[in-house]
C-alpha cells in the first residue's frame, strides 16, 4: 500500500488530543477490525509513512509497535510490517477518498475547510416544509414510490432549464436524492468495467468515485476538457468548475459539444454550481445543453440551499431517463417525497434565496484571499468568479503531507492529488470558502502556522497510480 492511500484512510487520525503515535495507533486498529486494511496487507515502511504524515519517524515506529504487541500487525527486519493473520480472499473495495471519508468523521475541534457546503440551512427550508404540511396531509391514494420523482418538482425544473434557454420537458427530469447519486446512476447506466471516461484533471473526486465503483477507468484531459475524442463517456464541470473556479467560455463550450457528438460520446455537464457565481460579475455562457439536447445535465440544491436536502436530478433524453428510471427503481424504489415537495417551493424563489447567498459566497471569498495572501505572501492564490472553492499551489512540499500538518493545527482541507486522475496536482489543495467570517480569518491563521513549521518530504507524496491511459 502507498503511504498517500493510507494517509487517504486514516482521515482526521490527528485530529483528537493524546500523544501521537496512540492517535495514529488507534485508528490503524479501527481500520483493521474494520477489514479495511486486510491481513497479509503489506503496510508502508515506517520512514515513508512519516514523511506522508509529516510526523517524525519515532511516531510510525512507535504506532507500529504497539499494533505488533496487541498481535494485529508482523513485523519483520527487512521485510516490512504485514497486518497479522493469513492472507484473505479481497473485500469489496470502499472508498479511501478524503472528500468522502471527511463526512465519516466525529466532530472535532478542526475547521472544516475539506467539504464544501453550507454548514447551516437557510430559514426558507424550514418555511418551505411548513408550506407543504397541508399538501402532504391531503395526500391520498399516492403509495409515495416515484423512481422518476415527484411531477411538480419534474415540471418546475423543466421550465427553468426552458428559461435557460433549453427547451425541456418533464419526461427529460429524473429526480435524484442528490448530485452524488444522479452520477452514481448515470455511471451504472452507461458504463461498463474497463470503458474509458475522459475527465478533466484536475476534477470533481466524487465523480471519480463513481466511475471507479464501476470499474471504469478515467482518461483526463485539461480544464474544459478541450476536444472529445474516443470515450465510452465524457464528463465536465463547464461552469465554475470544482476545484478551480474556471468557467468554460462560449466558443470552448460550442466545441466541446459538437467533438462529443462528432465522436458519439455521450457528455455530461455537471451544474451543480452554476447557481453560484458571484454578484456583480458576466453570468456564464450559455448551458452545454443548449448547444445539443442529447447533453446529459445533473444539477442539485445542496450547495445553493443545503447539503441535507438531498435533492437534485438529471437532465437528458427520454430514453436515458427511463433507463435511469429502472436503476433508481432497484436501488431506493423513490425519493423522500416530502423533501421533493419542499423544493419546489425553493424553486418558486430560488433567484432571490441565490442573491443572497451568493453575496454571503462572495464576502466569505473575499476574506479568506485576503487572509491567506496577507499572512502567506508566497502562496498562489487565485481569485475565483463564483463557485465555493479554492485551488492553491504550494510553493514547496505537496499537498498531501502539508494537508497532515494543517489538520494537527486544527484545519482540514483537501490535497489535490485525489482529485487528479492523471497522478498529477500533488503540489495543489482544494480549500472551501464556505464558512463564516471568524473560522476562515482563524484557517488562515492556522494555515500560516501550520506552513512555518511545515517540512516537505524529501520526495513530494505523490498521488495515487496514474489511472490514465
Amino acid at each position: 500500500m502507498e503511504p498517500i492511500e493510507l494517509a487517504d484512510r486514516l482521515g482526521r487520525w490527528s485530529a483528537d488530543r493524546g500523544p501521537l503515535y496512540l492517535l495514529l495507533a488507534g485508528r490503524l486498529r479501527t481500520l483493521i477490525d474494520d477489514g479495511e486494511l486486510r491481513s497479509g496487507m503489506r503496510l508502508p515502511p515506517d520512514r515513508r509513512l512519516a514523511k506522508a504524515l509529516a510526523v517524525g519517524r519515532s511516531t510510525v515506529v512507535a504506532a507500529y509497535d504497539l499494533l505488533s504487541m496487541e498481535g494485529r500487525v508482523v513485523r519483520r527486519q527487512g521485510s516490512g510490517t504485514e497486518v497479522a493473520g493469513p492472507a484473505a480472499l479481497p473485500a469489496r473495495e470502499t472508498t479511501h477518498s478524503p472528500a468522502f471519508l471527511q463526512l465519516l468523521e466525529p466532530e472535532a475541534d478542526v475547521i472544516a475547510l475539506a467539504c464544501a457546503a453550507p454548514a447551516t440551512p437557510p430559514p426558507e427550508v424550514a418555511e418551505a416544509y411548513q408550506r407543504i404540511l397541508p399538501e402532504l396531509a391531503a395526500v391520498d391514494g399516492d403509495i409515495g414510490y416515484r423512481p422518476i420523482g415527484h411531477p411538480l418538482l419534474r415540471t418546475m425544473i423543466a421550465d427553468r432549464y426552458l428559461a435557460r434557454g433549453v427547451p425541456t420537458d418533464p419526461e427529460q427530469i429524473l429526480v435524484t436524492g442528490g448530485g452524488q447519486q444522479a452520477l452514481s446512476l448515470l455511471a451504472h447506466a452507461l458504463l461498463r468495467p474497463g470503458d474509458r471516461v475522459l475527465v478533466e484533471a484536475p476534477t470533481y473526486p466524487g465523480a471519480l468515485e463513481a466511475f471507479r465503483a464501476v470499474a471504469a477507468v478515467p482518461r483526463t484531459g485539461p480544464v474544459g476538457l478541450g476536444a472529445v475524442t474516443t470515450a465510452a463517456l465524457a464528463y465536465v464541470v463547464a461552469t465554475y468548475q470544482n476545484p478551480t473556479g474556471a468557467v468554460l467560455p462560449a466558443l470552448a463550450r460550442r466545441t466541446l459539444v459538437e467533438s462529443a457528438r462528432t465522436a458519439g460520446v455521450p457528455l455530461i455537464d455537471d451544474e451543480v454550481l452554476t447557481e453560484l457565481g458571484f454578484p456583480g460579475t458576466d453570468p456564464p455562457p450559455a448551458p452545454l445543453a443548449a448547444h445539443d439536447e442529447s447533453v446529459i445535465s445533473i444539477g442539485s440544491l445542496s450547495k445553493i440551499v443545503w447539503g441535507g436536502l438531498r435533492v437534485g436530478w438529471v437532465r437528458a433524453p427520454t430514453p436515458v431517463i427511463a433507463r435511469l428510471a429502472r436503476l433508481r427503481a432497484v436501488h431506493d424504489l423513490g425519493g423522500n417525497i416530502p423533501a421533493q415537495l419542499a423544493a419546489a417551493w425553493l424553486l418558486r424563489d430560488l433567484d432571490a434565496l441565490r442573491e443572497r447567498i451568493t453575496q454571503q459566497r462572495k464576502e466569505s471569498h473575499d476574506i479568506l484571499v485576503t487572509e491567506l495572501t496577507e499572512r502567506l505572501p508566497e502562496w498562489e492564490v487565485p481569485t475565483v468568479s463564483g463557485g465555493q472553492t479554492l485551488w492553491i499551489r504550494l510553493p514547496r512540499g505537496d499537498g498531501t503531507s502539508f494537508a497532515q500538518r494543517a489538520l494537527r493545527h486544527g484545519v482540514a482541507i483537501l490535497p489535490g492529488a485525489g482529485l487528479d486522475a492523471s497522478g498529477g496536482s500533488i503540489d495543489h489543495f482544494r480549500i472551501s470558502f464556505v464558512a463564516d467570517p471568524d473560522n476562515l480569518r482563524e484557517a488562515a491563521r492556522r494555515l500560516a502556522e501550520a506552513w512555518r513549521t511545515y517540512e516537505p518530504p524529501d520526495q513530494p507524496s505523490a498521488g495515487s497510480p496514474p489511472l490514465a491511459v
